[in-house]
Order: C-alpha cells, then structure tokens, then sequence
C-alpha cells in the first residue's frame, strides 16, 4: 500500500510543472545572490579629514589610511563644524581630525592625539568604523615611534610582534560563514513548505476525504507524505553543494556522508513540522501564514545572522526548540571545522528527538474519518 501511495505523491509533485523547476532554480538562484547580498563585512567606508596640521606625518598617517582598502575619503574640510555637515548629508561615517602641532608634539613628546568621530545611526557601522580606523592609526603610531627610536642608539625598547592565527576562516571571509546557513534555509522553506502546501491543496480540492474513506493508516499516510520530500531535500542539498563549488569554489572540509546524515534527519523533522501546520490549517492561505510564521522565526533564533549565545537568556531557552539550530551549527562546524559525527552527537540527537516529536504530533493530530 505505502508503495502505491508514494507513487502517487510523486505523480502528483511531477504533475505540476513549477515544483520541479522549483526545485532545480531555487538552491541556484539563492546560493547566486544570498551570500553576497547577506554580508556583514563592512567595506567602502566613507571618511571625512579634518587635517590643521598639514604636516608630514598627518599626511602619510592619511595616506595610510585611504590604502587601507577600508576607507574612502569623501571629504575634507577645514573644521570639525564643516566636517558634520557631511555626516548629517549621509556622505560620511566617521570623521577624523588631526590637531594644530600634531608631528611637533609626536616628535617631542612622542605622543599626540587624534579625534575620531563615528556616525553611530547605524551601530554596527559606525562601531566598525571606529574599531577600523583606531587599529589603522595604532599601527602608524608603531611605526613612527619605531622611526624615532632609531636615532637613540643606545636605548634599546623591548617589543613584541604579534602574528596573529585564524583557523578555519584565515581570510575572515563572512562569506563562507553565511554558505551552509543559506542551505540550511533552502531545504526550512522547500521542505517546510511543500508538504504542507499538499496536504491543504487536497483538504480544498476534495481528494483528501476519497484517502480518508481508504483501510490507508495515520502512519502509511504520513509516511507517503514525507518520503518524498526526503528525496526533494537531497536534490536541493546536492544542487547547493554543486551551486557552491560552481559559483564559490567553496567545498566542505568535513565529508558529504556526515552532510548528508544530518540533512535526512532534519528534511524529516522539518516536513513533520510542515505536516503539523497542514493538520491544523483549513486554507492555503492559513498554511502560508503558519508556515512562514514559524520557519522565519526559527531561521532568526537559530544564529543564522547572530550567534545564540549573544541572545537574551529567554530567547536562548526558546531558540532549543528550533531545529535550524542545531542543523546550522552542525553544517558550519562540518564544512569550516571538518567536524566528524561524534563531534556533533548532541546536534544529532537534538535534531532526532525534534523529528520523533513533530511526526509523533502530525501522526496524532491528522483527523481520519472512516
């Protein structure tokens, strides 16, 4: 029985001539423009210069600055009152004024100081900016003092080189961080939203009362329903991991098998999950709602964009319920770490109990009259 029931799932999933191509363009299109577009690196800032001391050294520190490749200057004025006038028309972020007697007082009294200002509508910019610019002009500092101490032979300053390790992302590419996540959030919507969208479809058409009628059980049901978005959700996962390489050159440390394991648990407990909203939804529309509703706030409590630990602690408590939690944090770790399965038991788990329990609650709450 199960056997004609799946046969008839796929019919009708082939039938309808968008889903498959759905399925095909979606992973392509949104591995294409996501990563790019969903980018927290922030670059091209825009620097206002407010120079009163035109010396040498104000000119090479600016001069630094501007090769950087993080700042782009914009403006340069005369005051500081000049220079807002650029940050209250959006044409800067920060602006930096040097001092009257900048290069005296660094050759003298080897120390001056420098203003910044930051724009901190935008927080996050603005404190990068910041953040930017002070790592910029200490580095400066270092080598100007490292100038003048060479003219006193002999005081000898001890010195530490710092050289510093990245592992696992030694480019800080917030690109490759956002890639798994993004594939993540391909198979939440296609498999969270298909069979859900099925199930309805047939509860407004009709056809779902002529299964009821049928010696078909609640598990053969459920079943006919999920296996085929299993074998959806693998397509989709093999087109990202294709549309990746393609487009990124972007290949998993970690092996395709453990990939592939934990895909086939969470496709199973996030089309349970879509299964329970059908159970309950009387329209497409009331579907769409539900699903959207739920899938958009576990994609954002999951550390998708911010890790969870940064989340309130209620929010932290809620996020445990996510299953794009535990799928996240395991695909980053297998693709960036290289992360084996008995690194990532208790995701495995997590994502287990989650499938048993969404699929025990559709098995229970789907109402079959006889």
């Amino acid at each position: 029985m199960l056997k004609y029931l799946i046969e008839k799932e796929f019919k009708q999933f082939f039938r309808n001539s968008f889903l498959p191509k759905l399925v095909i363009a979606y992973p392509f299109i949104v591995i294409l423009i996501f990563p790019i577009v969903a980018n927290f690196d922030v670059s091209s800032l825009n620097i206002s210069i407010v120079d009163n001391d035109k010396s040498s050294y104000s000119s090479r520190m600016i001069r630094k600055i501007e090769s950087s490749g993080y700042f782009r200057i914009t403006d340069v004025s005369s005051t500081h009152k000049e220079a807002l006038k650029s940050i209250e028309l959006n044409e800067a972020d920060v602006i930096l004024e040097i001092p009257t007697h900048f290069e005296a007082d660094l050759i003298r009294e080897q120390e001056a100081q420098v203003m910044i200002s930051s724009n901190t509508v935008n927080g996050m910019k603005g404190g990068f900016a910041g953040a930017y610019l002070n790592a910029i002009i200490t580095d400066f500092n270092s080598q100007i003092r490292g100038e003048i101490l060479q003219f006193d032979v002999g005081k000898q300053v001890p010195s530490m080189e710092i050289v510093p390790l990245y592992k696992f992302n030694p480019h800080l590419t917030y690109l490759v961080y956002m890639i798994p996540a993004i594939m993540v959030m391909i198979l939440s919507l296609v498999c969270g939203f298909l069979p859900a969208i099925n199930i309805v479809s047939e509860k407004e058409s009709g056809t779902i009362e002529q299964m009821n009628v049928t010696p078909v059980g609640k598990i053969q049901f459920i079943l006919a329903k999920l296996i085929p978005y299993w074998v959806v959700g693998f397509v989709v996962l093999s087109i990202s991991f294709l549309a990746s390489w393609v487009f990124y050159n972007f290949l998993p440390v970690g092996s395709f098998v453990t990939l592939f394991l934990f895909t086939f648990i969470f496709v199973l407990a996030i089309s349970g999950f879509g299964l329970v909203i059908s159970n309950y939804a009387s329209t497409i529309q009331q579907a769409i709602f539900m699903i959207f509703f739920f899938v958009i706030t576990f994609i954002f409590m999951s550390g998708l964009y911010t890790p969870v630990a940064s989340m309130p602690d209620w929010a932290q408590l809620v996020s445990n319920i996510s299953p794009l939690k535990y799928i996240i944090n395991a695909f980053r770790q297998i693709y960036l770490k290289g992360s084996g399965f008995t690194d990532l038991i208790m995701p495995f788990l997590a994502l287990a109990g989650l499938a048993v329990f969404f699929n025990g609650w559709a098995v229970l709450s789907y109402s079959k009259k006889t």
